[in-house]
């Protein structure tokens, strides 16, 4: 039987593309490329966020972000820490008012009506994130997901801030609406006492957050103790953050718009309060070998006392550096732990520290800020 006129045509170029796949492909793949960069350079797709996107569209793109943080999220382990801690939990929470609620809601509050027009909005976090491992919260939180106006962190050196928020978050589906405020807003009785006392309008509405009103970091060691520290060490630091010679995602958005008349007012606030009333150590010893690492340095390993720059001296010491009298012993251990991996950063002086942070030990750090922890005030040495 004779072929027909169009069999005959067809056969050597179906011969053609068995006998030559990959130049087949290859064509394929330029006619698509080049199809869509006309679709592209036409204009004639729509980018107008009014419209949505069309179900099967965002199923696709959903599926996308699902896979992609399941696969960059596997190396990612968490820190040996409590993400219960209630410390830890405080510490996201007064962040995610700052730097979330504005865009996700927050228990009691719905997305705000101008974020819920964006294409995707941004979905109202209770209700999601019970979706996601702690590891890639983390993930999502640290490096943001793109073409969703979800940014970064900040910072990207400070993985503890994050970590601190994946904690939040971990609780966030549930919670109240007077659960959260009581996080965000807790007040205790010395606070209520103090707000009629010529608090200045940055300490009330953005610096209480997290300090609280006395100053005291709100009796958590989430936060550092302000109260009674030399004003000249806060202004600095303040300035520091916000230039991002200080590392901390959560501190830079706070101090980013901060004029130096506020950042003046905050500080003389916080500078003339009372120190706060440190806890009684329970470990005496441990107490007594941080006094001389304090006190003395440790010469063997070329480590000079702690007190040559914070005190306990019989001379006042540089109010650009901090007092260390009172404040809590995990954030003080918070800092040297972020000093030793070259991730706090400073106000000029960090790198007296950098010379020789590096040589202390473990334990050396848990006696020397159990010292500082107890004491009541500077002492003078005899």
């Amino acid at each position: 039987m004779t072929p027909s006129r169009p069999e005959i045509r067809g056969l050597p170029l179906v011969r053609s593309l068995l006998k030559h796949p990959w130049l087949t492909a290859g064509a394929v793949a330029t006619a698509i490329a080049l199809g869509a960069a006309a679709i592209m350079i036409s204009g004639v797709v729509p980018i107008k966020a009014s419209s949505g996107h069309w179900w099967i569209t965002a199923r696709l793109l959903d599926f996308s972000k699902v896979r992609s943080v399941a696969t960059h999220s596997l190396t990612i382990k968490a820190p040996p820490l409590d993400l219960g801690d209630p410390s830890l939990v405080l510490r996201g929470a007064g962040h995610y008012e700052t730097g979330c609620a504005p865009c996700h809601g927050a228990p009691g509050t719905a997305v705000p009506p101008v974020m819920a027009a964006m294409t995707p909005p941004p979905p109202e976090l209770p209700d999601h994130v019970s979706r996601w491992k702690p590891e890639q919260l983390f993930y999502i939180v640290k490096h943001g997901i793109k073409f969703t106006g979800m940014p970064a962190w900040p910072i990207q050196e400070r993985d503890d801030e994050v970590w601190a928020m994946v904690a939040f978050l971990r609780r966030l589906p549930g919670m109240d609406a007077a659960t959260y405020r009581a996080l965000i807003d807790g007040a205790s009785g010395k606070d209520v006492a103090l707000i009629d006392s010529g608090v200045p309008s940055i300490v009330r509405t953005v610096c209480s957050r997290c300090h609280g009103l006395d100053g005291t970091g709100r009796g958590a060691a989430a936060f550092p103790s302000l109260a009674g520290q030399h004003a000249e060490y806060l202004e600095r630091s303040l300035k520091a953050f916000a230039d991002r010679r200080r590392l901390s995602g959560i501190m830079s958005a706070v101090t980013a718009a901060l004029d130096d008349e506020v950042i003046r007012e905050a500080v003389s606030y916080y500078a003339r309060l009372p120190q706060r009333a440190s806890e009684a150590a329970s470990d005496r010893t441990l107490v007594a070998r941080g006094q001389l690492i304090a006190t003395m340095g440790v010469p063997d390993r070329s480590i000079p006392a702690c007190s040559e720059c914070h005190g306990p001296a019989e001379v006042p010491k540089n109010p650009a550096y901090p007092i260390l009298a009172s404040q809590y012993p995990e954030y003080l251990t918070a800092q040297l732990q972020l000093l030793r991996l070259r991730r706090r950063g400073g106000s000029g002086n960090e790198n007296l520290m950098h010379v020789f942070v590096g040589r202390l030990t473990t334990e050396d750090i848990e006696a020397v800020t159990a010292f500082y922890g107890q004491l009541r005030s500077i002492p003078r040495l005899r």
